[in-house]
């Protein structure tokens, strides 16, 4: 399998409040440099490591391929900064978790020699895109993993209208609900009871968190419907990947729809789903 990316500037982005991840930083930027390749760092992760760096959006723009060192979160919150360069994303696994960021640090050198071989491969995942009508404003928000609509407080539940392409179709109460994508379902969608849906699927996930009642359940549809989402009774949030947080009150609405185009993931060729799923997820243990 061959691929065309020609790779002159690469954009740095490292977990926040990780010092520690000089070392691995300087020897993913050796990796590329041995290829003629720039390295540009952005400018909060610079300052954490003590070198000199470029304003978030001036780097994207720059770049021909972003790197996140870090986990999963690096790697979501990344893939939302920069959605509108639309750029590869190359993860290195500096987290726990790893279904994303891929690349192991003792891999750096090898897939790096690989990158510029053509010999890797690159999924475009679905992301989300929802306008937040409130108080006559608009704001459009991006999540690749998740929109959670919750609760204000633990002592409450809320009540979420929701509308499939403006037509009312269930009215959730409980604790809130979770808007997935397929990237997504390994997420909260999962704690929370909903399904496992192949990543590369283009299809929502609606999965009720803590139902007051034992009829609702995960829904998946496809990602060409558009989804509406009220809360009519009191203030509540819209939290987006986790790491985003609105205030989402009645009058409000909140309009959820496929975004134009998704993020664009660097693999391993011979990186398989389902062998992810198994080892992140212990299935088949004691097999």
């Amino acid at each position: 399998m061959q691929n065309n990316l020609q790779i002159r500037r690469v954009g740095i982005v490292l977990r926040p409040s990780t010092p520690e991840l000089k070392a691995l930083f300087y020897e993913v930027k050796t990796a590329f440099e041995k290829h003629g390749a720039e390295v540009l760092v952005e400018a909060i992760s610079a300052g954490m490591i003590g070198v000199l760096g470029q304003e978030f959006s001036a780097m994207c723009e720059a770049s021909d391929v972003l790197v996140c060192i870090g986990g999963d979160g690096t790697l979501i919150s990344l893939a939302r900064r920069s959605y509108r360069y639309h750029k590869p994303i190359l993860g290195i696994n500096a987290g726990t978790l790893g279904f994303l960021a891929d690349i192991n640090p003792s891999e750096i050198e090898s897939f790096v020699e690989k990158l510029y071989r053509g010999e890797y491969r690159i999924d475009e995942r679905m992301m989300i895109e929802g306008v937040l009508r409130r108080g006559g404003e608009e704001k459009t928000l991006y999540s690749f993993n998740d929109i959670v609509i919750s609760r204000p407080s633990i002592s409450k539940m809320v009540t979420i209208d929701a509308y499939i392409d403006k037509k009312w179709f269930n009215t959730y109460y409980g604790d809130g609900l979770i808007v997935s994508t397929p990237t997504g379902s390994t997420a909260y969608n999962l704690a929370a009871g909903g399904p496992v849906t192949f990543p590369l699927t283009d299809a929502y996930i609606l999965t009720p968190i803590c139902p007051h009642s034992l009829t609702q359940r995960p829904l998946v549809i496809p990602a060409d419907f558009e989804i509406e989402i009220k809360v009519p009774q009191m203030e509540s949030l819209a939290i987006i990947d986790g790491q985003e947080q609105y205030d989402f009150g009645p009058d409000d609405v909140l309009t959820i729809r496929k975004a134009p185009i998704g993020a664009r993931l660097i693999h391993r060729i011979e990186r398989n789903y389902f062998d992810v799923l198994r080892e992140k997820l212990s299935w088949g243990q004691g097999r």
